[in-house]
């Protein structure tokens, strides 16, 4: 059996930045790797985006480890409060549950939840408020620092949503695609976290509720189990995962996009699930890996 040829991967990437053009997106990052045939290619994989809700995936990260360091427990209460102070110059500002993803925890204010909870929230429904809790309590420095020790400097929290006295600083979270990819790498590959936590992250990223993007396209019919998270603003939208087809190694997607001006959000997620359903396309051309003896 022929090994795949560098000349399959180029002939994705001419598609993707094709479909990029056509939907006129002003930047385009692309990062994926393939356990099963050990394939890697990307394009802009270094450059720079505003985060959006990927940032989540730091927060998430961050509480595993605080976890395993005993620092917290997942069942430990924390008070749910609508109720911040900006990162820039400590002023308070307050969060509007109609940009939230999941308005419902509005209405817990002056309750309590568990950690564990607002983990779940924060990426399944990608809530913005249960975000912001547990940033303020693990603490901007120790997400930094989990980042930092686990040599993913390319991935930058310094905030939390929706804090605009820090925005109009030039104080934002950043990504590239490259910095997801090795996130989803090294988490899979229990590199950062044990493979007891490793479950349990991913336990949370498979139930994400907004699957517009990567998990469209990739068919019903694979079977597919997709572990990911989204992150859009005005004038951004991206999509980073990781995805479990039956009966072979799973493979690692990381699509980043950016316009010029705000525009139709079903557009952008067109873009990116058609990217997605060239990726899938991808993997179904490749040969089968040969067996291990």
């Amino acid at each position: 059996m022929p090994e795949p040829s560098p000349k399959a991967g180029f002939s994705l990437l001419d598609h993707v930045l094709n479909l990029g053009r056509q939907a006129q997106a002003a930047a385009l990052s692309f990062a994926f790797y393939d356990y099963s045939s050990d394939l890697s290619f990307s394009y802009q994989a270094t450059r720079v985006f505003h985060a959006a809700s990927t940032i989540k995936l730091a927060i998430l990260l961050a509480l595993f480890r605080a976890a395993e360091l005993g620092r917290v427990k997942l069942t430990d209460r924390l008070h749910v409060r609508n109720r911040f102070r900006s990162q820039a110059d400590g002023s308070p500002f307050s969060l509007q549950s109609d940009r939230d993803g999941d308005p419902d925890l509005y209405r817990s204010v002056g309750r309590t939840a568990s950690l564990q909870s607002l983990a779940e929230t924060m990426i399944v429904r990608s809530s913005n408020l249960a975000t912001n809790l547990l940033l303020d309590y693990l603490e901007v420095q120790f997400v930094a620092e989990c980042l930092q020790s686990a040599g993913l400097s390319s991935l930058r929290c310094v905030r939390g949503v929706e804090d605009e006295a820090a925005f109009a600083k030039g104080l934002n979270n950043q990504i590239t695609g490259e910095g997801l990819l090795t996130f989803f790498r090294r988490v899979h590959e229990a590199a950062i976290l044990t493979s007891e936590s490793r479950d349990r992250m991913f336990d949370i990223l498979f139930q994400q509720r907004f699957n517009s993007m990567i998990p469209a396209g990739v068919p019903d019919a694979a079977r597919a189990r997709v572990a990911h998270k989204t992150g859009e603003i005005s004038t951004v939208c991206h999509d980073a995962g990781m995805i479990f087809l039956p009966g072979r190694a799973p493979y690692v997607l990381v699509i980043l996009t950016e316009y010029a001006a705000a525009g139709s959000a079903a557009a952008r997620h067109k873009l990116v699930a058609a990217v997605s359903a060239a990726a899938y396309a991808f993997i179904g051309s490749l040969p089968p890996p040969l067996p291990t003896v």
